[in-house]
């Protein structure tokens, strides 16, 4: 979705007017203009959408971390409690718990920063798209106002082949560039790789362990500080 979103903006900033009605033989050049506006009202609509789905992705993300954060505090305090009343018991399973709530936080805390930076991405698409209607919608109304000064002479209203041509070959070059951008800006992909089963069963009873150490470790500590 994202991809075709940021494709069709490109198409519609690197686009003009002109080359919209040296595109399309037989048509009435006011016709396609306006048409071409209200794609451009159609696009910032879709951005919009777009736009109040990351923010409410951020929005629960943030919710999240500061559950997180406040079950992690208060787990804190359950620990020193148990220790307190030597439960190494319900000590242990509360700093499993917090171990839990480690991991899931960095990865809340990604996703706030992605869904930031998607949020600016799509305020300037619709910043660049309500520039181009602007600039569209001048562009309409000086073709309006030209056609009038010139309904009395004949042969005006051609336009030039060659430059039609030499117009949509710009326009292309524009819009090949703007989705290399997007591919270097947006397209990395991520990396997986696997194992045969006997190394990825190895590899979950190491992170057992490991998950483990750390539980007693941090009990450990909780005791020395005590």
């Amino acid at each position: 979705m994202r991809d075709n979103l940021a494709g069709r903006v490109g198409r519609i900033i690197s686009g003009s007017c002109n080359a919209l009605i040296d595109a399309v033989e037989n048509s009435v050049p006011e016709t396609v203009m306006e048409e071409a506006i209200r794609e451009i009202d159609g696009a910032i609509d879709e951005v919009r959408a777009d736009l109040g789905l990351v923010a409410a992705n951020k929005h629960l993300a943030n919710s999240r971390l500061l559950d997180e954060n406040a079950k992690h505090e208060d787990l804190s305090g359950k620990i020193e409690m148990a220790v307190n009343e030597n439960r190494d018991d319900l000590a242990e399973a509360a700093i499993a718990s917090q171990l839990d709530i480690e991991a899931q936080i960095p990865i809340l805390e990604v996703t706030i920063g992605e869904c930031a930076n998607q949020e600016k991405e799509l305020e300037g698409y619709i910043s660049a798209l309500q520039a181009k209607k602007r600039e569209m919608k001048n562009e309409l109304k000086q073709f309006r106002e030209s056609r009038q000064e010139a309904s009395t002479i004949s042969g005006s209203g051609k336009a030039s082949a060659t430059t039609g041509v030499n117009v949509e070959s710009r326009v292309s070059k524009a819009e090949s560039a703007f989705e290399r951008v997007v591919e270097n800006t947006t397209g990395l992909m991520a990396r997986t790789g696997t194992g045969d089963k006997n190394n990825a069963a190895k590899l979950a009873e190491l992170e057992d362990m490991s998950h483990q150490q750390r539980i007693k470790a941090r009990l450990a500590a909780v005791k020395k500080e005590k």
